[in-house]
């Protein structure tokens, strides 16, 4: 099944403690390149996710954003430091009592010391924490992968279509290619009645074997029957259920290889009309192609 290499998926998910959204971006890359996104301290989950979106994705730049909430309760835990508070306590008392100062030492005076109030991030339970990620994680992936296979689908229409003309082109050119051959017998004798007298025979032999050698430079043959060959192998390409993308960009070379050949040797204006209309639908699938997974 072709698949675009473009798309875009959302995914949520939540239990008890935590609530994860995914969003994953894909465009066309030569490359898997995969970008991981997410708050630095479940990090050590990248990995996971990679291979998850691996099983899924072959080819393309993949960007995912990850997001983490905590139900129900905060990501920082705030510790106190009782003993510290204590012994900060005693010596401004004391330091109170040594300055002859009539001051109460208050709640806000050791608050503004360093050390007392601390936070911390959470630690994660990392098995259910990932539970909840996985999960969140498959939406999306669900989510992108249907939006690729319909753009596949779509770009494989189109396609075809242009197969469809270059398969129809393909046989214009088979079909006149052996009269190219036959018109130049005629227009090489015409050409040697202008340039001879009336009164001169033209060697029959001699015309034969230039045409012979002309015809000889001018098979296209074997280009045609490659080039239709790719254009088959093309189709059968398109309905295989893996990735398809370098395959493709393969065959497309292969293609212009023929074409090219053809254009070079046919040595006929209307061979070549059509050899730059086969061009032009090569390079619009070409440019479909590297869309394609």
């Amino acid at each position: 099944m072709i698949k675009s290499m473009t798309g875009f998926g959302r995914g949520e998910f939540s239990n008890e403690f935590y609530n994860f959204r995914v969003e994953i971006k894909a465009v066309n890359h030569r490359y898997n390149d995969i970008i991981v996104k997410m708050p630095r301290h479940i990090a050590y989950l990248e990995e996971k996710v990679k291979k998850i979106i691996k099983t899924e994705i072959s080819r393309g730049k993949i960007d995912v954003y990850i997001n983490l909430d905590y139900i129900n309760e905060s990501a920082i835990e705030i510790k106190v430091d009782i003993p510290l508070a204590k012994t900060y306590k005693s010596a401004l008392e004391g330091l109170c009592k040594e300055l002859n100062l009539e001051d109460n030492v208050r709640l806000f005076n050791i608050l503004g010391l360093s050390e007392i109030i601390k936070t911390e991030r959470k630690e994660l339970d990392e098995d259910t924490a990932w539970t909840c990620l996985k999960e969140a994680l498959n939406v999306a992936l669900r989510d992108i992968m249907g939006m690729k296979v319909v753009e596949g689908q779509e770009l494989k229409n189109d396609m075809i279509s242009k197969l469809n003309r270059i398969e129809a082109i393909v046989l214009e050119i088979e079909k006149r290619s052996p009269l190219v051959v036959l018109e130049y017998k005629d227009k090489l004798k015409e050409r040697i009645s202008e340039l001879l007298d009336k009164d001169i025979s033209i060697d029959e032999d001699r015309i034969t074997s230039e045409v012979v050698i002309f015809a000889d430079k001018s098979n296209i043959n074997e280009e045609i029957v490659r080039l239709k060959s790719h254009v088959k192998q093309f189709l059968s390409i398109l309905d295989e259920k893996d990735s398809v993308g370098r395959k493709l960009d393969f065959l497309i070379q292969e293609m212009n290889r023929e074409i090219n050949t053809i254009g070079s040797k046919a040595n006929d204006m209307l061979i070549s009309q059509n050899v730059v209309e086969i061009k032009s639908e090569l390079e619009k699938i070409r440019e479909q192609v590297q869309n394609v997974e």
